[in-house]
């Protein structure tokens, strides 16, 4: 989005930003199985850390951009994980809270991807610290101090204070930055049913959106493809519709008939984070000023490095090589074969076969 596109979107009286992204949401800590089979039989797990929200911010710092992640954690030692790992991603932690009679929220999942029946997720976040996030004990004007304020349904889901926070936080008026808005559908965690209504609403008062295809047919019964997503949702300046392994497209005023790119060809090794990488990489070539294909590129290339990584968040690939793999032309981007390691740089000249 160039600056004039930008301030198209942005009341020209709102503040002078000091990030370029906050992210606003939970992060919990997340435990990795040390090898396969049901949470019943794993004998011990590695720590992570994972977020839908964080994770935006924590890519997005690690590729050079100001990042902020504004949230709430417990007052224990989960809580002084979460801010300590994700400030050493780069990422301003000075809006986050300390909740002293709440716990950080934490969640275990087995190793085989989410994608199979097998697949277990156990989450111990209901009454966390993040769940209380509210228009009262949230930084709003740390939140509303940047160039993008990134968003996601997740939030929404988690209590009707959260839900309170993002109607605020979405509305119009001077001090709104560009709102970004990830639906992540989760159905799950809309145990009163009024997860589509809502995730509808947010999305539409949203000035960039980011959507999968699979999730319009989940939420809203759209089915006729990234076209019938835009008929759904008009409002949003840019709409991001998200094709899983094909690609995405993304509409924009300049092209209202939709930018399509391939995604690229990629050795899965876990596809949790994928989404939030995609958004990132997105965002990054938004803020860049960078073309509709460019930002759909930079967006594949994110999600490439977390879908070759094991965890929830993956440190997406140096500039200079992101750069440099985003100018491809169609025939060298289709001819990309990206396994784990791609990212380094001393390993992606071969593995990915660029002269």
């Amino acid at each position: 989005m160039n600056d004039a596109a930008y301030a198209s979107v942005v009341a020209p009286t709102r503040p002078v930003p000091d990030v370029d992204v906050a992210a606003l949401g939970e992060s919990m800590v997340t435990f990795l199985p040390a090898r396969p089979g049901r949470l019943a039989d794993v004998p011990s797990f590695h720590r992570a850390i994972g977020g839908a929200e964080s994770n935006v911010a924590c890519a997005l710092a690690a590729f050079g951009h100001p990042a902020r992640w504004v949230s709430r954690v417990g007052a224990d030692g989960f809580g002084d994980h979460l801010v300590e790992r994700i400030a050493g991603y780069g990422v301003d932690v000075t809006a986050v809270r300390r909740d002293p009679g709440r716990p950080t929220g934490v969640y275990f999942r087995t190793a085989g991807d989410r994608g199979t029946g097998a697949h277990e997720v156990a989450y111990y976040r209901a009454g966390s610290a993040a769940s209380a996030m509210s228009v009262r004990n949230v930084d709003l004007a740390a939140a509303r101090a940047a160039r993008v304020l990134h968003l996601s349904g997740i939030t929404a889901a988690l209590s009707a204070q959260c839900r309170e926070l993002l109607y605020e936080l979405t509305a119009p008026g001077p001090g709104r930055p560009l709102v970004s808005f990830d639906v992540n559908h989760r159905p799950g965690l809309w145990r009163d049913g009024a997860g589509a209504e809502v995730l509808l609403e947010l999305a539409r008062r949203a000035d960039l959106v980011f959507v999968g295809e699979d999730e319009a047919d989940h939420a809203w019964g759209i089915t006729g493809g990234p076209a019938a997503v835009r008929r759904l949702l008009p409002e949003p300046r840019v709409l991001v519709v998200k094709e899983g392994a094909r690609g995405a497209t993304a509409f924009t005023p300049e092209r209202p008939e939709g930018t399509f790119q391939p995604a690229l060809h990629t050795a899965v090794v876990a596809t949790t984070g994928a989404g939030d990488a995609f958004a990132a990489g997105f965002l990054s070539a938004t803020l860049r000023g960078l073309p509709d294909r460019a930002r759909l590129k930079y967006g594949h290339l994110f999600a490439a490095a977390a879908l070759t990584a094991p965890g929830d968040l993956a440190a997406p690939p140096a500039r200079d090589h992101a750069d440099r793999l985003a100018a491809l032309n169609d025939g060298a981007w289709e001819r990309l074969r990206l396994g784990p390691g791609w990212t380094r740089a001393e390993q992606a000249e071969e593995e990915a076969n660029i002269p």
